[in-house]
């Protein structure tokens, strides 16, 4: 046998293998766009999701697929010249005769060396990938219309700068693995186009928030009160500003203080505190109990719990108490419609010297549209007819007002509204405070309507969680004793 016998029947054994040659022909075409991708996404880090889909997701498994069929078809190919290949005959027949023991350590650097690069290739390529389905840009806007709202109101939210993965996976293999069948299951719904709108919140699959939250923030180390001061403003013609002063007893979970006290007293260790809820959606809650340091337990019900609870024992499950529980939108936060406006009159996105423009800009967003495109013209429309109609003038002498306003109006509803995923104004709560109807917050528990055998209530009291200074007072005496004016 020649010298590159052994190399010779392999590929002689490809030749032959319909398989093993649409295996070359994919890993031939595939191998150096791959590759080239993934050394240029390694030193630039390219942010196109779909690009890297289309590397990762499809250029990846193709050339993979294409060197198991290579393999396959060399080694197992059977036609007119047997590939010997790994048999025990060819390869005694090598080991004894040291001529073709000495031609056989080339082949085998020949083979170690295409195997050290397929290797290398594939490692490379499952470090990017994995990198690539953890990154933001893949969780925000892979699925475009699905997550698109999440995407948005991460972007607008607190935590915008925290990446998906650190909060809805966090650290350890298991909820790795966890996310990644949640994600597939998601993905093959997205394909079937059966997935839900809108986007259910997954309470049930979000990881406890004491292995993620508490990482940042730690409850037992937060100390004293909050000064808040709120800026809001009247649909009024000057529209006109008001402000709502609080101060937040935020208190703390215990450890470095005496005891624990205020809003936070609620997570502290030694205060077991667990719920049980009609749904999933933890809007109505029948029954709770708190278990002390002593070990006592007192539980806590609504007149009408047992008609309640007893629906579906499923569902009613009991649990226990956390972050969640209250900042339930720590990252998705959608406004309300007057929080919304408010605040883009605060940022100057509004013009408050437009008359009427929080009253006008009000009726424009809550009139119902059947998609964002629709949207955006209608708001366009119905503030330009009002304004030319009622305020001609001031648009001769100002017309960027009304462009400036149309921009900010539009701006506030796209950030919060979405049709095509059937979320509007109040379709996601926000249970930390409490504000209109749909948003109870705190009144879920404290409400003087959940009540002990013996007659104790879960109080209402304003000043259990804060004490007002101000409310809706144009210019509060208050704010001019802080600022020392």
């Amino acid at each position: 046998m020649g010298q590159f016998e052994m190399v010779k029947d392999f590929f002689l054994g490809m030749s032959r293998s319909r398989i093993s040659l649409l295996g070359a022909m994919v890993v031939t075409v595939v191998a150096p766009i791959l590759f080239g991708y993934m050394l240029i996404d390694t030193i630039w880090h390219v942010q196109n999701p779909y690009l890297g889909g289309a590397v990762y997701l499809l250029l990846g498994p193709a050339f993979l697929g294409g060197l198991t069929m290579i393999f396959v078809g060399a080694v197992f190919f059977r036609g007119q010249r047997e590939v010997h290949l790994f048999t025990l005959e060819y390869l005694r027949k090598y080991f004894t005769d040291p001529v073709l023991f000495a031609r056989l350590r080339r082949n085998v650097f020949i083979i170690v060396f295409l195997t050290s690069v397929n290797v290398t290739v594939f490692s490379l390529f499952l470090y990017r990938a994995y990198h690539y389905m953890e990154s933001t840009s893949f969780c925000g806007q892979f699925c475009h219309t699905v997550m698109n709202p999440e995407y948005t109101a991460y972007q607008n939210g607190p935590h915008s700068r925290v990446s998906c993965v650190e909060c809805h996976i966090g650290a350890g293999a298991d909820w790795f693995v966890k996310s990644k069948i949640s994600g597939a299951r998601q993905l093959l719904a997205v394909v079937a186009d059966t997935y839900p709108r809108p986007i259910a919140t997954p309470v049930h699959g979000l990881r406890p928030a004491r292995d993620t939250c508490e990482k940042c923030h730690r409850p037992e180390l937060f100390h004293g009160d909050k000064l808040v001061v709120k800026k809001r403003f009247n649909d009024d013609e000057k529209n006109t500003p008001t402000h709502d002063v609080l101060l937040m007893k935020i208190g703390s979970a215990g450890d470095r203080t005496q005891s624990s006290h205020g809003i936070h007293w609620h997570v502290a260790r030694e205060n077991r505190i667990t719920y049980r809820a009609t749904d999933h959606t933890r809007m109505t809650i029948p029954e709770v109990r708190m278990t002390g340091k002593d070990g006592r337990e007192v539980v806590y019900r609504t007149p009408d719990a047992d008609t309640l609870l007893g629906k579906s024992a499923a569902e009613n499950e009991s649990r226990e108490m956390d972050c969640i529980d209250c900042h339930n939108r720590p990252s998705h936060v959608y406004l309300g419609v007057e929080d919304a406006l408010d605040r883009k009159l605060l940022e100057g996105s509004l013009p408050a010297e437009l008359p009427f423009i929080k009253r006008q800009a009000l009726a424009a967003v809550t009139a119902n549209y059947p998609s964002s495109a629709a949207a955006q013209q209608g708001i366009a429309e119905t503030l330009t007819q009002w304004y030319q109609k009622n305020q001609a003038e001031l648009l001769k002498a100002k017309p960027h007002l009304l462009a400036k306003a149309i921009a900010g109006t539009q701006e506030a509803y796209a950030q919060n509204v979405f049709p095509e995923m059937k979320i509007n104004w109040g379709t996601y709560v926000n249970h930390v405070g409490h504000g209109p109807e749909f948003n109870i917050g705190c009144f879920r528990c404290h409400d003087d309507r959940h009540k002990t055998a013996d007659g104790r209530t879960i109080s209402a009291d304003c000043n259990t969680c804060h004490t007002l200074l101000a409310m809706e007072e144009e210019k509060p005496p208050i704010l001019k004793t802080l600022r020392g004016e």
